[in-house]
């Protein structure tokens, strides 16, 4: 083993919406966890839901917001370059970008968060595809086989998240 700068897989792939780079694969032995680069275009968001693997997050670029449930509701915590966000586990969290411009954070997780985001992502070209009824229908079988709970579109519109594709 050897110390290696910017290690990366070139492996990139669209997860329904933003993309994720995989710099240490949740494959690589030599790693206790899965190191990505997440990149949220502009109007792109990440869904409420709530899982038991911890996620890191530090803003490389950009502006970001994450949901933040609290006793007496919810708020959006904004974030820019430089901040770090620290999710536990089970936390109900959401992100989103209501920016013009794309966000980039770096992302340290499991590797099973790793192998989820292998099952449902999708090889990136270039461009956002939109989400067809298999790829939705996917994901949430996928949630389902590895313990992940999705809110629902009206659990989502009610903290701000519209998820209608049309």
């Amino acid at each position: 083993m050897h110390l290696e700068k910017n290690p990366t897989t070139h492996v990139v792939l669209d997860v329904v919406g933003p993309t994720v780079e995989f710099l240490l694969s949740p494959g690589d032995e030599s790693s206790d966890f899965c190191v990505l680069k997440g990149v949220l275009s502009p109007g792109v968001f990440v869904p409420m839901h709530r899982h038991p693997d911890t996620e890191d997050f530090v803003v490389l670029s950009g502006t970001i917001e994450c949901l933040k449930i609290t006793e007496n509701g919810h708020e959006w915590i904004s974030g820019k370059a430089g901040d770090f966000f620290h999710v536990p586990s089970n936390a109900l969290h959401a992100w989103r970008n209501v920016s013009s411009e794309p966000t980039t954070l770096l992302i340290t997780t499991t590797k099973k968060m790793g192998h989820f985001f292998e099952e449902i992502g999708i090889p990136w070209l270039g461009r956002p595809q939109m989400p067809t009824p298999e790829v939705l229908a996917h994901l949430i079988e996928t949630s389902e086989r590895y313990g992940y709970w999705n809110a629902s579109p009206e659990e989502n519109a009610a903290v701000g998240i519209n998820m209608s594709f049309k």
